[in-house]
């Protein structure tokens, strides 16, 4: 179904309602570390103020369980905001109530609040009525600009969407969809996945879902373990999903009766500790030795899934090729990282490790796209539906 954009609509002298993710990490002083999230968020913001909104904003920040706790309150938020957007961002201490209800009469068309913790109340996360009605009575249009939490149906995801007229995706939302439905409903073909981490489980709904549409499955990181172990490959002291290995088995056989091919690193980085210092080799698989653990994908495994991401049309990565926070095993995430900003094609970079990934590389300014979803993206990627975005549809 079609979402309509926030430029599909008037905004002028409207109480816009705004859902964003400014969900960003916090130092013990309550400085803000990395705000990225919050910079993603100033186009739409930009474009209602300049077209005459009074803007609400909204967000959640941490897990504080329905209960009002200092440490996370979206205050150092609003301020860096102030200094963003070079304007006033007033902020409020609560979501609802009297004193909000004051504070959005008061505002004049340009005009933007920043509202107080979403979950602080534990109306939000259970999509309560009571407190979707609240929210919703502030607003004549809602806009959700949180890919990053569509895959919550919570009050201010879902609830509110459906008691306000007017609703659109602000233009990060309208990016996310373009860009992830670009990458898998009508790739330039041939499709690269990359997948990495620690756990097959993790992404085994991906896997399912994706091996079959995608040419080439590359595996690396943890997770290639398990699935080594599923082809009868020795991998020594690694971790492996004992739990897992059949289900390894099944997608191998299942790509293996499709056009799709999956490859596993032939060699790997194994060392006895996880840690700078310890004694690394790089080994052929299956000669990984007693007592000593896969850490990194190994030189001829970068090769190899090189020369198939430099062919690529589309390349979708998620998860590093192995325990890329510890220099001795970075290697091979980050060729990877240098391998798709590269590639000629389209490439698609999403989940937090991925992400953090092409940034240490320094290569983030050449990916097509960098998605600001985790659970969101890794869902969309399963092929589920997002409940924050089907709110959406008309």
């Amino acid at each position: 179904m079609p979402v309509k954009s926030i430029r599909d609509l008037d905004l002028r002298g409207k109480r816009v309602f705004f859902r964003f993710d400014f969900n960003v990490p916090l130092d013990a002083s309550g400085a803000i570390k990395d705000d990225t999230r919050i910079r993603r968020a100033l186009p739409t913001i930009e474009y209602a103020v300049g077209q005459g909104a009074k803007c609400i904003l909204t967000s959640h920040l941490g897990r504080p369980k329905g209960e009002r706790k200092p440490e996370m309150s979206l205050r150092p938020i609003a301020d860096r905001l102030s200094q963003l957007l070079k304007q006033e961002v007033k902020f409020v201490d609560d979501c609802i109530g009297p004193k909000v209800k004051q504070a959005v009469a008061s505002l004049s068309d340009g005009d933007v609040i920043l509202l107080e913790n979403l979950r602080f109340y534990p109306g939000e996360t259970k999509n309560d009525p009571q407190f979707v009605e609240e929210l919703a009575s502030l607003a004549d249009v809602y806009v959700n600009d949180a890919f990053g939490t569509a895959h919550r149906a919570h009050a201010s995801t879902v609830g509110v969407a459906g008691r306000v007229k007017e609703k659109a995706a602000g233009l990060l939302m309208k990016e996310e969809l373009d860009n992830l439905t670009r990458a898998l409903a009508d790739p330039a073909r041939p499709v690269v996945a990359i997948f990495g981490g620690a756990k097959v489980s993790d992404k085994i709904a991906i896997l399912e879902h994706l091996v079959g549409r995608m040419d080439t499955v590359l595996i690396g990181g943890g997770m290639a373990n398990t699935f080594l172990r599923a082809k009868g490959i020795d991998v020594g002291a690694s971790a492996v999903e004992e739990e897992m290995v059949e289900t390894a088995r099944f997608i191998l056989e299942k790509s293996g009766k499709s056009a799709a091919k999956v490859l596993l690193p032939c060699d790997v980085v194994s060392a006895d500790k996880m840690e700078e210092g310890s004694h690394k080799s790089v080994v052929v698989l299956g000669s990984v030795p007693q007592g000593q653990m896969a850490l990194d994908i190994g030189p001829e495994t970068i090769g190899l899934f090189d020369a198939e991401i430099e062919k690529a049309g589309t390349i979708v990565w998620n998860g590093p090729m192995g325990v890329f926070e510890i220099d001795a095993f970075k290697v091979g995430t980050m060729a990877i990282a240098e391998a798709v900003a590269d590639a000629p094609g389209f490439s698609l970079v999403g989940g937090g490790d991925s992400v953090r990934a092409v940034y240490q590389a320094g290569v983030a300014g050449k990916i097509s796209y960098i998605s600001t979803g985790g659970g969101a993206f890794m869902e969309f990627m399963e092929g589920k539906i997002l409940p924050g975005v089907a709110a959406l549809e008309s």
